[in-house]
């Protein structure tokens, strides 16, 4: 019998194994953690108002595609300033270090953020997901709808623009 994403356990399988990448992927693109969780909820909404149309296979290409929507209908084509967010879970031994390290490093992080967040958005978002996500070039190019040698543009494209604005970065491999 053929499984379908309409019976409750199959649907949880999916939103546990996807809902970690959906929520990422929207976070880049939105710069704002909890509108993130707010549209991946939405996205799986979606989904399951349309299981019955929805193959199991399919299902990771519906929830990016259906997550790039809400991402354009929200925002309307305009342009996102990406915004970290940072936890300073700092142990014991890191609050006796140096404190000109400890000033510098914050000021470093914050100078790393407005770079990357000076970065266009698709090449802000293709990094992004390459550096910190770990994705391969070639799922990369299938999530984004784009050729693998645009995506390798992108990335060397925010390598040289980051490199550049980060002295620091120059003689290191990001």
């Amino acid at each position: 019998m053929k499984r379908s994403l309409c019976e409750e356990d199959v649907f949880h399988q999916e939103y546990v194994g996807h809902e970690l990448k959906i929520r990422n992927f929207l976070f880049y693109k939105l710069g704002d953690l909890e509108k993130a969780k707010d549209f991946t909820q939405e996205t799986f909404v979606r989904l399951w108002n349309n299981c019955a149309k929805v193959a199991i296979e399919k299902t990771l290409g519906f929830l990016y595609t259906t997550a790039n929507r809400l991402f354009l209908d929200h925002y309307d084509h305009q342009k996102v300033v990406l915004k970290f967010e940072y936890r300073m879970d700092r142990s014991e031994d890191q609050m006796e270090q140096n404190p000109e390290f400890l000033y510098e490093e914050i000021e470093f992080k914050e100078r790393l953020e407005a770079a990357v967040s000076g970065l266009p958005e698709k090449q802000r978002v293709v990094f992004l997901m390459s550096r910190i996500d770990k994705y391969k070039n070639r799922e990369i190019a299938e999530i984004m709808d784009i050729s693998i040698k645009t995506v390798e543009k992108h990335i060397s494209g925010a390598v040289k623009s980051l490199k550049e604005n980060l002295d620091e970065l120059s003689n290191l491999k990001v």
